[in-house]
């Protein structure tokens, strides 16, 4: 890991095309700016990491609402196919 003290104004270049800005500090707080070309993704870690539990919670097999899903499939149809009658 780089580590590097950066003033307000003051940038990082990144390979090629990807700058970082120091655009503001205050406190504990540092806002950054990145410029960056328009392919590359850029996501905050906290964000992400979030984003992929919830899609693993979400994506996770829940057995019982399977085995509901198949009884209500299996289940005779209480009324006839659309148009037909009795």
């Amino acid at each position: 890991m780089l580590v590097l003290t950066r003033k307000v104004g003051e940038q990082v270049l990144i390979g090629e095309g990807i700058v970082v800005t120091i655009l503001e500090s205050k406190g504990d707080s540092i806002k950054v700016g990145i410029d960056a070309p328009k392919g590359v993704k850029i996501h905050r870690a906290e964000v992400l990491a979030a984003v992929i539990e919830e899609n693993r919670k979400a994506s996770a097999s829940d057995h019982a609402a399977a085995a509901r899903l198949a009884n209500l499939l299996a289940a005779p149809a209480s009324r006839p196919p659309a148009g037909e009658t009795d």
